[in-house]
Parts: C-alpha cells; sequence; structure tokens
C-alpha cells in the first residue's frame, strides 16, 4: 500500500456518474487515477479528502474548499467510488455544508477532474479479525460501512454481519437492489431497513423491516447477545444515543467504533466538564486571535475552537471537522489545548486542530 500512496492532490477523472435513489438527492461518483497508475489499496470505512476550486454564482470567482467523502465500495486498484447526498441548493456561496456537494451534482461531469488526497482515516473495519460485526449506517453515513459490508461479501467466508440502514423512507433509499442481492446470496449477512417516516406507498416487509429509527432497543429485540463489534456512522444524534445506549447495555467502549461527518459529531464532554464545583467560580480562559485582533472569553457551550471562531464572526479553513483532513491546522503562539479526541496523525510542535480541540488555559491563535 504504502509504494502506492501519493503526497498531496492527484488528479482524478470522473468516469461515471450515477444516481442511486429515487429522489435524485444522492450520486456516486466513480473516480479513476488521470495518470493510470494503479492505485492503493484502503481500508474499508476510510474516506478520501478532496479539493475543490468552486465559483460562487455571484461573480464567479473561485474560491478553494475542501472536503472529505467516505469511500463507499470495496478496495480496488483500478477506480474508487465515493457516494455523496446532495445538501441544500445550488448556487452555495459560503464555507457552509452544502457548497461542495452541490457543486459535485450541479457541476461535475463524467470526464471532469478531481483533487484527491490519499485515502486515510481511523474508522475502518479490522479485516485481520473476522468477528461477528454490526455495521450502523444513518442516512448518507451508511457509505462507509456499506464499504465495509462489500469488503466482507468479497472476501468470502461466513462471518457474521448485521446491518442496519436507518433512512427517512424509499425516496432517500441508496443502492436498495444492491443490498437486497447480497442478503439472498449471503446467508451470513442480516439486512435490516429502518424507515423513520415510511411514505402512503411504502410497504413494511417489502420496502422496510422496521418502522422506526435504529436504536439499541431495536438491537436488544433482535441481536441474539452484545458480543459484537459495531460501527456506526449517522448523524449526531443517533450516534450519542446509540454509543451511550451500547455502554448502559454492557458493550465495551473499545468495540464500539463511530464516525461522525461533516459538521454532525458527537458532543463529548470537555476534560474538566462541570464548570461549578462546591460553589466555586471557575475561570474561563481568554481566546485571542492575533491576526483578526480579537480577544474573547471562551464559551464552553462552543464546542470546539473552530465552532468559537466561527460564533465571533471569524472564517478559518476547514474541512471534515473531526480531526482528519487537518485542513484548520493552526498555529499556537501561546497557551494550550486539550483535545475532545485524538488527532488523526501527529501535528508539528506549536500547532493544533481547531475542529477538535478547546483551550486549556489563556490562549493566542495565529488565526
Amino acid at each position: 500500500l504504502e509504494e502506492l500512496s501519493w503526497e498531496g492532490y492527484r488528479k482524478f477523472r470522473v468516469t461515471r456518474k450515477v444516481f442511486e435513489n429515487q429522489s435524485r438527492s444522492t450520486c456516486s461518483f466513480y473516480l479513476e487515477a488521470h495518470d493510470g497508475k494503479p492505485l492503493p489499496y484502503y481500508h474499508p470505512g476510510q474516506y478520501l479528502t478532496f479539493e475543490f476550486d468552486i465559483p460562487t454564482s455571484q461573480d464567479r470567482d473561485v474560491g478553494r474548499v475542501i472536503r472529505c467523502y467516505s469511500l463507499s465500495d470495496k478496495p480496488a486498484r483500478t477506480h474508487y467510488r465515493i457516494s455523496v447526498k446532495k445538501i441544500g441548493g445550488s448556487g452555495r456561496t459560503d464555507c457552509s455544508p452544502g457548497q461542495a456537494s452541490s457543486y459535485l451534482h450541479d457541476d461535475v461531469e463524467e470526464g471532469s477532474i478531481l483533487y484527491v488526497k490519499t485515502p486515510s482515516g481511523r474508522f475502518f473495519l479490522d479485516t485481520s479479525r473476522p468477528a461477528p460485526v454490526v455495521l450502523v449506517g444513518g442516512g448518507v453515513g451508511v457509505t462507509p460501512v456499506l464499504s465495509m459490508l462489500n469488503a466482507i461479501v468479497e472476501r468470502g467466508g461466513k462471518q457474521e454481519v448485521w446491518f442496519f440502514y436507518g433512512v427517512t423512507n424509499s425516496g432517500e433509499q441508496i443502492m436498495r437492489q444492491h443490498l437486497e442481492q447480497i442478503a439472498i446470496e449471503h446467508e451470513n449477512v442480516r439486512l435490516h431497513i429502518c424507515y423513520s417516516q415510511p411514505l402512503p406507498t411504502d410497504v413494511e416487509g417489502q420496502d422496510y423491516h422496521h418502522g422506526e429509527r435504529i436504536t439499541t432497543a431495536l438491537f436488544k429485540r433482535l441481536l441474539p447477545s452484545n458480543n459484537y463489534r459495531f460501527y456506526i456512522c449517522g448523524p449526531s444524534r443517533m450516534m450519542t444515543a446509540l454509543t451511550q445506549g451500547l455502554q448502559e447495555w454492557g458493550v465495551p467502549q473499545e468495540v464500539i467504533h463511530y464516525e461522525a461527518f461533516g459538521p454532525a459529531s458527537i458532543k463529548r464532554k470537555s476534560p474538566g466538564d462541570g464548570g461549578l464545583s462546591a460553589g466555586k467560580q471557575v475561570q474561563l480562559p481568554k481566546v485571542t486571535f492575533s491576526l483578526s485582533g480579537k480577544t474573547c472569553q471562551w464559551n464552553s457551550d462552543a464546542g470546539s475552537l473552530l465552532d468559537f471562531a466561527e460564533e465571533q464572526g471569524l472564517i478559518i479553513d476547514s474541512g471534515c471537522r473531526t480531526g482528519n483532513c487537518q485542513t484548520c491546522l493552526t498555529a499556537i503562539k501561546q497557551g494550550e489545548v486539550d483535545y475532545l479526541s485524538e488527532p488523526d496523525g501527529a501535528l508539528d510542535e506549536g500547532t493544533c486542530l481547531p475542529c477538535i480541540c478547546i483551550p486549556k488555559d489563556d490562549i493566542v491563535l495565529d488565526a
């Protein structure tokens, strides 16, 4: 794998563009290396980082936008595939979610060139251990666990797999025939489709299995035990409820793997959370953005330094917002930070990833 990896961004050509559901809200993009050379295998569940030059709708100026999208198929040397849900309308001109997905859906066609970093990410299936697994995807969060499922099926064998896919209704469900075919052909795969708001035309037992959201209570009804490795990707509310519910059910934390997508990260307690203890007032640190000349009192409800900066009207370049792509890497001129989750890869001394950290004390950022 190492000898085929690459540094920085590499040119890829879009060879196929396929809409995956009735509402055409999710589209798959098949990517081949422009230089025609073989691609490194990746771990099922990993993602690609893209750099887009997106024209704005006002003056057609080009803006640089970084986004991460999960690989949605089994590893292959010849091509990669991502499946992207369009969020919001077209012509987005800010850096909010929806700008890149709208660009992909509306402007990128077969033959277009995209700039891509080598596959990465710490959320992936451990293929060296064919232990029983529960794969859970909520909405477009199904893409990395779909990659895991396809890899398991491709490898063959009898690894026990429970696949839960939660979506609003049949209009939003992607790759329905593909999943149904896998369930028919592989008796080790148990497929469970959950619709939270079925359409009047959706038939339970035919279009979907459960007219409810994915919950730990559903797992308890269906799974023979809690002795599984869990891989979960979806909206933050779903993942927070499931991870907490599984731990309450007695599932060890080390076998619960999850990944947030976009800004939808799981809210974690900050180190030293509690704020007040025995009547003692905790002094919140000050955050200074040196380039902007702005100093503000830290708001512990902000979530992360990136969220806090945006609350102050400041823009820090960002991509995944989960500590993976390192687009938001920022120099620390003074002070220290605490991390809400471990960064994906080593950082240079004196830098931080604002998307996943908070101030430990008074801090000055080069932003």
